[in-house]
């Protein structure tokens, strides 16, 4: 399926493709992991993000293959819509079809984190009751501390005291989304680093499940020789 595509792909032949990528033989390793299969082709992400590049950007596809409820689809999705056109009612709707981490993730960290709405989500998402809402939250503060590289720290900084109330949640796949947004806020720079620190003490002082697991393997990684050296020289340079 070498070559680029030429005008406007239909949906359908989009899923033609997709089908015709299956990889059944991929099923049982993704459970393993925790993907839902219950709609899957079994396709890789690395098998997936060579053709959203054939593709482009195409929003109004997006929204077609993300109706088709299949888990590639939806991760293409994620890949080909543009973030200028994505709207808040967009995003809910999305987040309310979320039934795996992966798609979650996908969603936040290729799409949601490049939209004008990623701080206002991230919080409101922050107290939602249901789990992968819950999770994307979290992912999201995730991308948007590598991906918004203009953030200033004020943006970031306003994100914590989220992360330290919701750190007590003891769902696998919220609290270690919240850890995930911990330490990536804490490695963008030295400043950072201190408050994403102090917050992962404080979370280590609370007296709930989860909240050890997530303060002690922040810090593990927050205070490492590793990150420390590697925030040392982006500051001097």
């Amino acid at each position: 399926m070498a070559g680029a595509y030429i005008g406007t792909m239909d949906h359908k032949e989009v899923m033609g493709e997709l089908r015709a990528m299956a990889n059944p033989s991929n099923l049982p390793g993704q459970a393993r992991f925790g993907i839902d299969i219950s709609n899957s082709l079994g396709i890789s992400m690395t098998a997936l993000r060579p053709l959203a590049r054939r593709i482009g950007k195409d929003h109004d596809l997006a929204l077609a293959l993300w109706r088709t409820g299949v888990r590639e689809a939806r991760i293409l999705a994620s890949l080909i819509d543009d973030p200028e056109q994505v709207t808040l009612e967009q995003m809910d709707a999305w987040a309310a079809g979320f039934t795996s981490w992966e798609v979650v993730d996908a969603c936040c960290c290729n799409l949601f984190d490049r939209t004008e709405h990623r701080y206002v989500k991230a919080a409101e998402w922050a107290g939602a009751e249901p789990e992968f809402t819950k999770r994307a939250a979290f992912s999201l503060m995730a991308g948007i501390a590598v991906h918004d590289r203009g953030a200033a720290d004020e943006q970031l900084l306003a994100l914590l005291p989220l992360i330290q109330r919701e750190a007590c949640d003891p769902r696998n796949f919220v609290r270690k989304a919240v850890n995930w947004a911990l330490r990536q806020i804490g490695k963008r720079n030295s400043g950072l680093n201190l408050a994403a620190i102090s917050t992962a003490e404080l979370i280590a002082g609370m007296d709930c499940r989860g909240a050890g697991w997530v303060a002690s393997d922040a810090l593990r990684e927050l205070r490492s020789p590793q990150v420390q050296q590697r925030l040392s020289l982006k500051a001097e340079g």
